[in-house]
Formats: structure tokens, C-alpha cells, sequence
């Protein structure tokens, strides 16, 4: 079986009914740009659909928690690229890890961390992956991320310093 990309990127125009006076992305909207991306990086590379998923075994995830920084403004007319992929995950739960970055991709524009749990439909109760699950979340989880609940910080200072010596190695000007 191939391996499966852990990490996707798809690119994204930003749209002008997207932004605000400024022509910045409006901050809301950050999360549509992030969840739509997520959600065509498991279809297009994982064949999942979620609403399939959810019909056939009567459970689908649900946010319990976001942690977003907010880097550098998408500016409307930009092209974005946005990258996902799973840093954490355990029976019921996993941990998504998105970026937004300039279109070179050398450039961090935001990171979002989504906490996500499984429950069953339609009591809303905690339920347990099934084992075809775990072992695709096995494949895809990037254990390169050393996930801490409590590390957001930590780790968008680690991204943006990996992309400043990427930068700095590309002879690409700050």
C-alpha cells in the first residue's frame, strides 16, 4: 500500500467578500479558509467524506476547542496556501494542526489547532474510533510534532523559525 501524505497543502485565493475594510482576511473567516481545506484533503487524499462517515456509523467529530495565532494579514486578492495535518490523536479524540502560509509558503500567516472528539449520533456522547479508523490515524498522524496540550506557543514560534532559515536558505529577503 502507498504511503499516504500526511501532510496536504492545497492553495486558495482570497476573496474580496472574505475581508474587511482593511482588505485583510476577517478573522472569521480564517476557519472557514482552514476547514474547507481540511475537509478536501480527506477527500481528495484520504477518500473520507465526513457525511458519509457520519450516515454509515451514526457518530462524526466535533470541535471542542480551537487555538489560533493570527501572524501575518492574508490580504484580499492573495493567494494562500494552507497545509493540515494530524499532530495528535487517541480513541476518541484527535488533534489537527493547519497553516496558513504565503503563497511561496515560506511566509507563516496564521496556525490553527483544532481539538476534535468523536461522538455518536444523536445522543452527542463520546464514542471510541473503530479500528479501520485507528489505523488510518496511525498512518497519518506526523510524529515529527511533539504535541503538548499547553505548547501552542511554543510551536508557532518553532514553525516560524523552520520557515525564517528556509527563507534565509532560499535568499529570500525578510
Amino acid at each position: 500500500m502507498p504511503k499516504l501524505i500526511q501532510t496536504p497543502e492545497t492553495t486558495y485565493r482570497v476573496h474580496f467578500q472574505d475581508c474587511d475594510m482593511l482588505g485583510h482576511l476577517n478573522n472569521a473567516r480564517y476557519f472557514d479558509y482552514f476547514l474547507n481545506a481540511r475537509e478536501d484533503h480527506t477527500t481528495e487524499h484520504y477518500q473520507l467524506n465526513m457525511g458519509e462517515i457520519a450516515r454509515e456509523q451514526k457518530a462524526g467529530w466535533v470541535i471542542t476547542k480551537h487555538h489560533i495565532s493570527y501572524l501575518k494579514a492574508a490580504r484580499q486578492g492573495a493567494t494562500v496556501r494552507i497545509l493540515s495535518q494530524l499532530i495528535h490523536f487517541d480513541n476518541s479524540n484527535l488533534v489537527l494542526e493547519m497553516q496558513m502560509r504565503s503563497e511561496d509558503g515560506l511566509r507563516l500567516l496564521a496556525l490553527l489547532w483544532s481539538e476534535m472528539t468523536f461522538v455518536s449520533m444523536p445522543a452527542g456522547t463520546r464514542t471510541d474510533h473503530g479500528n479501520a479508523m485507528m489505523d488510518l490515524l496511525e498512518q497519518l498522524d506526523v510524529d515529527t510534532v511533539d504535541y503538548d496540550p499547553d505548547g501552542f506557543d511554543e510551536r508557532v514560534k518553532e514553525v516560524r523559525q523552520q520557515l525564517k532559515k528556509r527563507r534565509r536558505e532560499a535568499g529570500v529577503a525578510e
